[in-house]
């Protein structure tokens, strides 16, 4: 039986500041040659912290770590504004203009900030708009359309407020851009707001306290560090997957679900019987959640798959096994 490839994972990469996402995934590319990589959630040069990257067939599960929640610390600076929305563009500034706002104003204003919200991104990001990246417009000098978009913002903590420095923790979840919370923040103070420090310290259950740093890595670093596959869906339903059902795996087949259905307990699937092993069955009932296949042997990821509409059936969606020659 084919096992997964030796080098595929998820690295978790403590980002300095003043490189690039892309020269981090550089990096790591060439001490995993031939194996392919690309991460999961960009950090613009200015900011560090955790920068998750894909290993091998791993970037085929990089959209589950992008939508996963992320935490941050962020120092904003209140009476400037920049076309950037951090401290690294032209920067305009507003300290002359009034007296400074009070705590309770800022923590006031925070809060209202906090749970669903619209947010327009700034203009130099990545969105694209009408089939070209924002920020090729914005350097241009051109003003791209960009329209609000709706954005999770769990809590924001207020860690500490010194004219014109602010200092906050921000969970929130994916698409949202700290840079345009610092901008609307000015504006809503009336003093003017931008980025001038930014930490991620968290994307889902992987943390900067156990990240390895950029400037560390190398062949040894990488093959110390580099955490399985199924790390990346420990927060899915797991599902044990037997050897005959494997077999209909690697050729794409939909997998039976055990006759009594998905149970709480789980258990050890019998043969050509699938059962979960651990998560919340009632959520993998729902019809769309995604499910881990693990292998019932080795425990080994396999795959992803989302329970059919009927719930006797698990649609595979994702398969990161190739078909193996056992008789």
């Amino acid at each position: 039986m084919m096992s997964e490839p030796e080098v595929c994972g998820v690295l978790n990469v403590h980002k300095q500041g003043g490189v690039t996402s892309r020269d981090v995934v550089n990096v790591v590319q060439r001490l995993v040659r031939p194996a392919k990589c690309g991460h999961a959630g960009t950090l613009d040069p200015l900011a560090s912290g955790v920068l998750l990257v894909c290993v091998g067939a791993a970037t085929r599960l990089i959209s589950l770590l992008s939508d996963a929640d992320k935490t941050y610390r962020a120092e904003f600076r209140l009476g400037q504004s920049s076309d950037t929305d951090d401290s690294t563009g032209r920067i305009t500034d507003h300290s002359g203009n009034g007296v400074p706002p009070v705590t309770a104003d800022l923590q006031r204003i925070l809060a209202e900030m906090q749970g669903t919200v619209l947010q327009r991104p700034p203009d130099f990001s990545a969105v694209h708009v009408a089939g070209r990246r924002a920020y090729d417009l914005a350097r241009r000098g051109e003003t791209p359309d960009l329209k609000p978009r709706e954005v999770r913002i769990d809590q924001i903590r207020l860690l500490a407020y010194d004219w014109p420095r602010v200092d906050l923790e921000i969970d929130c979840g994916s698409g949202t851009y700290i840079r345009s919370i610092a901008r609307d923040l000015g504006v809503r103070l009336g003093c003017g707001g931008l980025m001038s420090g930014l930490i991620r310290t968290r994307i889902g259950r992987f943390s900067l306290d156990q990240a390895v740093g950029s400037e560390q890595l190398t062949a040894e670093t990488v093959r110390l560090h580099l955490q399985p596959s199924n790390c990346i869906t420990a927060g899915l339903p797991q599902v044990l997957v037997s050897r005959d059902d494997r077999r209909r795996l690697e050729r794409g087949q939909s997998l039976p679900v055990a006759a009594a259905g998905l149970s709480e307990t789980g258990g050890i699937g019998q043969s050509g019987l699938i059962q979960p092993v651990t998560g919340d069955a009632a959520v993998a009932r729902g019809g769309s959640a995604r499910v881990a296949l693990r292998d019932e042997e080795t425990g080994a990821l396999l795959g992803l798959a989302e329970l059919s509409a009927c719930g006797r059936q698990l649609l595979p969606k994702v398969v990161l096994i190739r078909p193996s020659h056992d008789p």
